[in-house]
């Protein structure tokens, strides 16, 4: 790759030819602050905190959006471009609320860290609040517009990484804001609730519903007993909430935290994520076998089920019937473990600890999430809030000892532990699926050509010699391309080129959903998929149809994959949605 020379004050440094300004000073050891560049996003320039001088010319410049050329000399940082930062902060202020003791962003918000950064101790402009109120209108997220800074991050990633378009600027000049078409509440527009702007926003103005409150009160409800499970990758994603290396597993530190918390059991969606293989790769093989559509999709992800209702309803026949790990574990609890445990299910609490606010709907997305007679799981609390349950609970997680999940809800294999990158429900059906259809084992059960960071990953996997071709896409703004080729197939009476596809709406999967600790980087995500897979690794189970508990469940209660008892329970329908409700 070409490089280019250039000086950052002063100091010279080789960079890579297109590298921009901003990261060229990183890589000299200066932060240029900004609040609306993110690097999952295309430089966009709104805020203008970024701004440096060029030496030789009188142009200011805007270093997110600036490329490096040979020769360039920068000056990052003196007094002018100190107090024209400041003052530019000082008018986002201006339009800000001060309530930062009760923001839901406090101790991590971009804007408060950079007022301290400047001394901001008093407001020299006068205060013009906005006068639009809150939208609590999804069963997700809550859009506050008053602590809205318009620095558009939110937008960009709607449009740009999600594709979906239920946010937009409206209006112009200081009369902007960002909200959903026509002003419409939330929850009337195309959004499918994956939280991506909320994990984006630099401020409180998106974030998810809290619902620490109502878990407070189950606890403490002498007529409840409550039942947790976790997910998959719940389990890195935590620990950076409490100052660990990205990527850290701390499974049994959360069983144990649960516990200090007052429930009654401590289940693993992992246990859920072996349940969906045995289901969902029946349900594959028989439609290779001439049993139904192809290429089948996978269903784990609720924002994906969403968006595919919303924008491709025709194609909803390729969509696995298979629940979501987590709504077979809500099933399960309330029929089979109530039963074992002596528990009335009326009186069970069941609650979820997910990496995801589309989660939240989920659980009363339609009647089949009420197939055990109750509403099967009742509670969902992203990473972001389980983490601040603890912290307020006085609970010192990091001395917590480690502790086991209660049978048999909590047993699982290394398949269901990687669920939570984007590839790992590929790489853990493919471990089942060859089973089931050949009687063998896979040689090597590390099938790498699935993961990775890759938006869009194809390939074909020897079912010992019958060829199964397979995708794997994360991001919803790429899965329209795969879409398009079963969309244009179908018109002309033919398949598409694939068998088997794998849809996570998140860039990198669950790891990084909307839910997760916030500041989610590329660098961050491979830490976090890491971390899965080497807990994978070390599993002395590694396929799903290994997992005793669960070969005991079909044995005990569900009779077999596919099974009339399953399909009532672990199984779902879908329908044509409106993107937008009048």
């Amino acid at each position: 790759m070409s490089t280019v020379n250039i000086k950052i004050n002063g100091t010279p440094i080789e960079v890579s030819e297109g590298t921009s300004v901003l990261h060229a000073a990183r890589q000299a050891g200066y932060k240029i602050p900004t609040l609306c560049y993110h690097e999952d996003l295309a430089p966009f320039g709104s805020c203008g905190l970024c701004i440096v001088k060029q030496e030789g010319s009188s142009k200011i410049i805007r270093a997110c959006a600036a490329t490096a050329f040979e020769g360039m000399s920068i000056i990052t940082h003196d007094q002018e471009l100190f107090e024209v930062r400041k003052t530019i902060l000082e008018l986002i202020l201006s339009t800000h609320p001060s309530s930062c003791l009760t923001c839901i962003r406090n101790g991590q918000c971009e804007l408060q860290d950079l007022a301290a950064e400047f001394g901001i101790r008093e407001q020299p402009f006068e205060v013009r609040l906005s006068d639009r109120p809150k939208d609590c209108s999804s069963a997700s997220i809550v859009l506050d517009p008053e602590k809205c800074i318009k620095c558009g991050r939110c937008v960009q990633v709607c449009q740009d990484l999600q594709g979906v378009f239920a946010l937009e600027f409206i209006g112009r000049g200081s009369g902007t804001v960002m909200a959903p078409a026509v002003m419409l509440q939330l929850d009337d527009s195309p959004c499918v609730r994956c939280g991506q702007c909320a994990a984006h926003c630099p401020v409180g103005a998106i974030y998810e519903k809290d619902e620490i409150a109502t878990f407070r009160e189950a606890v403490a409800d002498p007529t409840k007993q409550v039942v947790v499970q976790i997910a998959p990758s719940i389990r890195v994603g935590l620990s950076e909430s409490f100052g660990l290396p990205p990527g850290t597993v701390t499974t049994k530190k959360i069983y144990t935290a649960l516990r200090k918390l007052g429930v009654a059991a401590v289940h693993d969606t992992n246990f859920g994520a072996d349940l969906t293989i045995m289901e969902e790769g029946s349900e594959l093989l028989g439609r290779i076998g001439g049993g139904g559509p192809l290429p089948q999709f996978t269903s784990c992800c609720p924002a994906w089920v969403d968006y595919i209702e919303k924008f491709y309803p025709d194609l909803l026949e390729y969509v696995s019937s298979a629940k979501s790990p987590m709504q077979m574990v809500g099933a399960v609890q309330k029929t089979f473990y109530a039963e074992k445990a002596k528990i009335d299910p009326a009186s069970m609490y069941t609650v979820a600890i997910m990496p995801c606010t589309a989660k939240k709907f989920e659980t009363v997305r339609d009647k089949t999430m009420y197939a055990s007679g109750h509403q099967d799981v009742d509670l969902v609390l992203t990473t972001r809030e389980f983490a601040r349950l603890i912290k307020s609970s006085g609970i010192d997680f990091l001395s917590l000892e480690e502790e086991e999940a209660d049978n048999p809800l909590g047993e699982y294999s290394g398949a269901g532990t990687i669920f939570g990158a984007t590839g790992g429900v590929m790489e853990a059906a493919v471990r089942t699926a060859y089973h089931v259809a050949t009687g063998k084992e896979l040689t090597n059960i590390d099938i790498e050509s699935v993961r990775g960071l890759d938006e869009i990953k194809k390939g074909t996997v020897d079912f010992d010699g019958t060829p199964v071709r397979v995708a794997v896409v994360h991001g919803l703004s790429h899965i329209a391309e795969v879409l398009d080729e079963v969309r244009a197939a179908k018109a002309k009476g033919e398949q598409a080129p694939y068998e088997f596809i794998e849809v996570m709406a998140c860039r990198g999967g669950c790891i990084a959903g909307g839910g997760q600790p916030y500041g989610a980087t590329d660098i961050l995500r491979k830490e976090r998929a890491a971390g899965l897979y080497a807990d994978d690794k070390h599993s002395e189970v590694r396929c799903s149809h290994q997992n005793e508990s669960i070969l005991a469940l079909y044995d005990q209660f569900l009779e077999k994959p596919l099974s009339e008892k399953a399909h009532h329970l672990l199984h779902t329908t879908y329908e044509k949605r409106p993107m937008y409700k009048a």
